[in-house]
């Protein structure tokens, strides 16, 4: 896996990102995930959004987290807020995105950011499974979903 910076409006990213949008459309039927972002949110050192590509150089995953702190919306002073993490899914079972998970935790560490949190859904059994087995634990929620019964937040001391 070759990791790279790329900002969130890169071709690759855009690509990637209509692929995870169109899954969270076929898994919750309410056209993807409708949480605002801009490409500014991910641009170092607030944040960050990589790609990882294979060895053909085809981009096969993605992620990114965006700093947030204490508001309106449930976040503390000092989050870093995981975003669009996304595997292709000829690409899955690899470990692909627990790899991209670390990347992106030692990222945000480096930058400061003391917690990681994240928002899924029941929906997404596997991503719920990734979160927890990498230490993840429920937590308050927050977001633009936090008043979602489908909703489910986590979050990990960096």
């Amino acid at each position: 896996m070759n990791l790279r910076t790329v900002p969130f409006d890169h071709p690759d990213a855009v690509k990637l990102n209509d692929e995870v949008q169109a899954e969270y459309h076929v898994r919750y039927g309410d056209g993807g995930d409708s949480t605002p972002l801009a490409p500014t949110d991910f641009e170092p050192p607030n944040g960050v959004y990589l790609i990882a590509y294979d060895e053909a150089d085809r981009p096969v995953a993605t992620g990114g987290w965006r700093s947030q702190d204490a508001n309106g919306e449930g976040n503390e002073d000092g989050d870093a807020e995981l975003k669009r993490m996304f595997v292709i899914e000829q690409a899955r079972g690899r470990g692909l995105a627990r790899r991209m998970l670390a990347a992106l935790e030692e990222n945000a560490r480096a930058a400061g950011r003391v917690r990681m949190v994240l928002e899924t859904g029941t929906k997404q059994p596997e991503a719920i499974a990734l979160y927890t087995s990498s230490g993840y634990e429920p937590c308050v929620k927050f977001g633009y979903y936090r008043h979602f019964d489908d909703s489910r937040c986590f979050a990990k001391a960096l």
